[in-house]
């Protein structure tokens, strides 16, 4: 059973390879061709377009005639009076009393308990050391190796 999936992968491995070969040689082939000049453009003809007649003319408007401006001068718009106004009273603002705060009685806390703090410990503890080897197991065995 184990021949048979080597010889599969083996058979796929070859297949591979050999396919690679024709690309690489195709690859190498279109590196080693000289670059062709990209082909020239051309442009499709525009076919003519037809002569359109020409427009009609504009006809000439009548031109209209304004009344002459009458020449009485605009009447002035009157002066409003100038009002005068009367000084502000000159009055002292009345000072505000200083409020007060109230007063109130010192409260003494309760001195806290005194609790030790924990001590750090001076040495290391020591590592698990992790086991080298595989354990067996007593019901299952592997393939031997080649």
């Amino acid at each position: 059973m184990a021949s048979c999936k080597h010889v599969f992968m083996l058979a796929l491995i070859v297949t591979l390879s050999l396919s690679n070969i024709n690309m690489s040689l195709a690859a190498r082939q279109l590196l080693q061709t000289p670059a062709a000049p990209p082909p020239a453009l051309t442009l499709p003809k525009i076919p003519s377009l037809p002569t359109l007649p020409p427009l009609p003319s504009v006809p000439t408007l009548p031109q209209a005639t304004l009344p002459p401006l009458p020449s009485t001068p605009l009447p002035t718009q009157p002066t409003l009076p100038r009002t005068t106004l009367p000084p502000l009273p000159s009055t002292q603002i009345p000072s505000l009393p200083n409020p007060t705060l109230p007063t109130f009685p010192k409260v003494t806390l309760p001195p806290l308990p005194a609790t030790p703090l924990p001590t750090i410990p001076t040495t290391i503890p020591s590592i698990p050391t992790i086991p080298t080897t595989i354990p067996t197991i007593p019901f299952f065995s592997p393939p031997p190796s080649n």
